[in-house]
């Protein structure tokens, strides 16, 4: 089996081959489109004539940008899983939420996604790098006055660590009843958990490495992000110092040539000399390769993590099953990974504009003041060389002073920078009219010529975001779906249509992946007028031929609905149409809760035949209490009567009876 250092010798040649390969094809490229974009000189200006820069790159990349964010995030649904069987269709559709929430809510999605697609347009390629991002989250608590019994059921839970920890005598019971000591604790208690979510970032160019004749991500043989890291990033990441910083500042990468550039840096040095030595900088190669470890004759593909000048002393090294980038380019190469940039097609107008421009304005500025032919002895050149207007040059001989005329070139000029113009949106796509910008453009000009101009323009923007969507987008998305289920070990609850919904992602399998690039695209009006169409023909079949007729029903026509109103711009479609899904569903359910257990049903019946008698006793009981309670009263009102009687007797005879 090959070891570490043999593994680490075939990542370096593999480093140093891509190296060349990248710093011979696209390198100065990159430098130049960045030049280009940011209109700064040729280098080949001439003091005292005209220095203009046209800015043709900028000013296409700047069109195309909005149209293409646009299409990107005008539905919270950019990219969806579509069902193999019929037993997905439910998981495909949690699998559509949860992968679309996770990147627009756990990330900086349109930030990430608005470099992804200008460093494509302008070198080249862009590149995002999707991981699992483990962190752990440590809570500290403070208890007092716990029995023993509950600390130990604090203490069972193995991510809880005692920090402190305090043991007092106390007395429990009744005086009268016995009274026994008990201890109580009061501690503090640190609780470590692990959470994780996607991290996408943005990859450089200049940072991205992969063998010359890679074809696709699948095919290639050697994938690599190189970068920097400080020894301090390093040394908390787990590694060992002292090997960390037998490698640190071991040289200047190539990528900071043009992070110099990107940045601007006024004088031109690089930023190494650190006054802290854990911010040293540390090369670092995280490579995808595919080679035969295990020495069996099949080539596994290997992650392998590996810092040094060449990337030869490897830290990490395991098999991996997916590669973790997805790339993109505006303009497909056959055959080639790295396709073509805005930058290519429009570079050398912008050269040869530039050119024209720099003329035009020179010759300009030779008709306003013109130079003059002077003749020597004859003229105060300090009053000729003054050149303030109205001022007075002092000559010996009349017309020793004369102006040298020269022709105008605005006529030749101005022809040539129209057609350059015309040539551009041919290349590109983008034009004035197309962005209805131009008020004159389009004037005394029929509606279907209007709209091919229209349709023209939005082809091209439409190949590029198909392209876009159909490689960079659907990898993306492929690998969030891969992390998620592999590595995600419970279920969280989201927010999904005003609604929180629990989702696990570990059931999701694989699905077939589509992309809504028709969803927010050029020609909406169009679109929507023809979706109106298909409600229209939808409710008349619906009105005469019901619900249950074998050409639509009312999941279609709900998705109809939902996608008009995606299209208009409105993200969120539940605020406006139910899904037709979640009603079915509710009317499955209702029938169930009418026919309940018969078991349960027979009880019920039971305890109602019990309560009824029941009552009735209770209310027999109640009559004969009070007709009880009223013979008593009756009773008592007589015997009263019958002593007041008596005594009224007694009272007459003693007054009769004689006396003594």
């Amino acid at each position: 089996m090959m070891d570490n250092d043999a593994l680490g010798s075939v990542v370096s040649r593999e480093i140093t081959e891509s190296l060349n390969h990248f710093d011979t094809e696209y390198t100065q490229d990159r430098l130049d489109a960045l030049d280009y974009y940011l209109g700064r000189p040729f280098g080949n200006e001439v003091e005292g004539r005209s220095s203009v820069v046209s800015t043709e790159v900028a000013d296409v990349v700047e069109q195309i940008m909005p149209s293409m964010m646009r299409i990107f995030t005008g539905t919270d649904k950019v990219v969806r899983f579509a069902p193999r069987t019929e037993e997905d269709v439910e998981k495909a559709e949690q699998a559509t939420d949860y992968v679309n929430f996770v990147l627009q809510n756990d990330n900086d999605y349109y930030r990430v996604l608005y470099n992804f697609i200008k460093d494509s347009l302008l070198f080249k390629i862009g590149v995002i790098k999707v991981s699992w991002d483990e962190t752990d989250e440590i809570k500290q608590e403070v208890y007092e006055g716990l029995e023993e019994s509950e600390l130990a059921l604090l203490l069972a839970n193995p991510d809880v660590e005692v920090v402190g920890q305090d043991t007092s005598v106390v007395i429990a019971g009744d005086p009268e009843l016995g009274i026994e000591e008990v201890l109580s604790y009061d501690v503090t208690l640190r609780t470590k958990t692990k959470s994780g979510r996607i991290r996408c970032e943005n990859v450089p160019p200049e940072e991205f490495l992969v063998n010359r004749r890679a074809k696709s991500l699948e095919d290639a043989r050697f994938i690599c992000h190189r970068t920097t890291m400080t020894v301090s990033e390093l040394v908390s990441m787990g590694y060992d110092q002292d090997e960390i910083e037998t490698y640190a500042g071991v040289g200047e990468l190539e990528v900071d040539i043009e992070r110099r550039k990107r940045f601007e840096d006024l004088d031109g040095q690089n930023d190494h000399n650190y006054a802290d030595p854990s911010q040293r900088e540390v090369p670092v190669y995280e490579s995808i390769i595919k080679v035969d470890f295990d020495e069996d004759g099949v080539a596994e593909m290997r992650r392998v993590l590996s810092i040094g000048d060449g990337g030869e002393y490897v830290l990490e090294n395991e098999i991996i099953d997916y590669v973790p980038f997805a790339v993109i380019s505006p303009i497909l190469m056959p055959h080639r990974l790295i396709g073509r940039s805005i930058f290519d097609l429009t570079k050398d107008l912008q050269v040869i504009k530039s050119t024209l421009m720099r003329q035009y304005l020179d010759s300009t500025y030779l008709s306003v003041m013109p130079r003059v032919v002077a003749v020597e002895g004859q003229v105060n050149i300090d009053d000729l060389l003054e050149g303030a207007p109205g001022s007075v040059i002092r000559t010996r001989t009349p017309g020793a002073v004369q102006a040298l005329s020269t022709g105008g070139v605005g006529g030749e000029i101005q022809p040539l920078m129209r057609y350059l113009d015309e040539i551009k949106e041919q290349r590109t796509g983008m034009s004035k009219a197309s962005q209805g910008l131009d008020a004159n453009a389009l004037q005394s000009t029929t509606a279907a010529a209007v709209a091919a101009t229209v349709k023209g323009a939005g082809q091209k923007l439409e190949s590029y975001a198909r392209t876009i969507a159909e490689t960079g987008m659907k990898d993306l998305f492929r690998i969030v779906l891969k992390l998620v289920s592999t590595y995600q070990q419970q279920p969280r609850i989201i927010r999904l249509r005003n609604k929180f919904v629990p989702i696990d992602p570990r059931e999701f399998e694989g699905f077939d992946i589509v992309v809504n690039v028709g969803l927010g695209t050029m020609d909406e009006q169009e679109k929507m007028s023809r979706l109106m169409e298909i409600i229209m023909k939808q409710e008349q079949i619906l009105q005469t031929l019901g619900p249950n007729n074998p050409l639509v029903g009312m999941d279609q026509y709900a998705n109809t609905l939902r996608q008009y109103v995606e299209l208009a711009g409105m993200k969120d479609a539940s605020r406006y149409f139910k899904d037709p899904t979640q009603a079915q569903m509710m009317q499955q359910q209702q029938p169930q809760q009418q026919q309940p257990n018969p078991e349960l049903l027979k009880i019920q019946q039971d305890f109602e035949l019990k309560k009824a008698k029941l009552d009735a006793e209770i209310a027999l009981e109640r009559e004969k209490m009070m007709a009880e309670l009223e013979l008593r009263r009756e009773e008592l009102a007589a015997e009263a009567q019958l002593r007041a009687a008596k005594a009224i007797t007694d009272a007459e005879i003693s007054t009769n009876l004689p006396r003594a």
